[in-house]
């Protein structure tokens, strides 16, 4: 039995000839779509790589700012700065330029929110307060495949002042 009755190679009817060139036709066309959605597949992974770290790095510094760690401090350094310093920090470690990141520490709840929350002030006690960072997504990388001029990435975590004690 014979599977194959002429050799592979060059179509030899006018047919074969019309299909090679329809496969041609598609994917001149069906690339460009293909590259765009994988770039773009690529892009947005960045984008929510970046914000899950943006988030953790505000967790955690959330996590310390709500306890105690009035020991840990530098002189002449209050704990908004440390917790600020820390997310930076941690952004850093993580690959991200934190020139351009905005942290911002305020009241989460009641008559005061939105103004800023001093995490040293010991009326603040079992208040709620919110952690908010943006960054440009430039900051995330350098290498974009599509134009995110003025695009940012934000997260924010909401953390009640304990009087717990940092113990390390």
């Amino acid at each position: 039995m014979r599977l194959l009755s002429k050799p592979m190679g060059r179509p030899t009817t006018p047919t074969q000839q019309r299909r090679r060139g329809a496969v041609t036709v598609e994917f001149a066309l069906m690339a460009p779509l293909f590259v765009a959605l994988t770039m773009g597949t690529i892009q947005t992974g960045l984008a929510i790589t970046a914000a899950q770290t943006l988030t953790t790095a505000l967790r955690e510094a959330g996590r310390v700012a709500s306890m105690d760690y009035t020991s840990r401090l530098l002189p002449g350094q209050t704990i908004n700065q440390k917790v600020i310093l820390d997310i930076k920090n941690f952004l850093a470690a993580e690959g991200f330029n934190t020139s351009n990141i905005t942290i911002t520490i305020t009241a989460a709840d009641g008559a005061n929110a939105g103004s800023t929350f001093d995490l040293s002030n010991s009326a603040n006690q079992l208040q709620l307060f919110k952690i908010r960072a943006v960054m440009p997504y430039s900051a995330v990388t350098s290498v974009t495949f599509y134009p995110h001029t003025g695009q940012t990435i934000s997260a924010f975590v909401v953390y009640r002042k304990g009087k717990n004690t940092l113990v390390l």
